[in-house]
């Protein structure tokens, strides 16, 4: 595998274990102060939609089905599968155990010192001012959720990549032969 495809994959999955990591923090008490502020969703965007969308470019290029896809992530090393598969599963149990125990308020926000929450349990959606308490619940829901989101997006990137580049160094291989 060449050098570019490790370079690639190896930031993708480094993003994607250090943004689940911030998703599992968040269940500690009191707020995280880096994930109150908007650098660090502008920084994702940033760099998850580069990162997927060469991902998804490598793909192609390679022109590999499922199928073969599937045959070039089950030849990776045995840690660097271990790593993708426990980066891709890590991100979609913290997705399921934050729907599980969202409840119907989401997008807080701050009005004048007080708190208000979007409860989405009626069928008219409606704003209403919440506690402090109930205020940060949400707030921390809703960053889980983003961050968790975010980190399987970045894990499926390194998959893909890993295997592009797998694929890639097998058809070197073929033509050197």
């Amino acid at each position: 595998m060449g050098r570019s495809f490790t370079l690639h994959g190896g930031i993708a999955a480094g993003a994607s274990a250090v943004l689940l990591l911030l998703a599992v923090l968040t269940w500690l008490p009191g707020t995280l102060p880096p994930l109150g502020s908007k650098w660090l969703m502008v920084a994702i965007v940033v760099l998850l939609f580069p990162l997927f969308i060469a991902a998804l470019v490598r793909v192609f290029v390679s022109g590999a089905d499922r199928r073969s896809m599937w045959l070039a992530i089950r030849r990776l090393p045995g840690r660097a599968r271990a790593v993708l598969g426990a980066l891709v599963v890590s991100g979609a149990l913290l997705m399921l155990f934050d729907m599980a125990g969202a409840g119907s308020l989401q997008a807080p926000e701050v009005k004048d010192g007080r708190y208000f929450v979007l409860d989405t349990s009626v069928e008219a959606r409606r704003t209403i001012e919440v506690s402090h308490s109930q205020y940060e619940a949400v707030l921390e829901s809703d960053q889980r959720s983003m961050l968790a989101i975010s980190g399987l997006f970045f894990a499926a990137a390194a998959c893909v990549v890993f295997a592009a580049g797998e694929l890639r160094r097998a058809e070197v291989g073929r033509r050197a032969s």
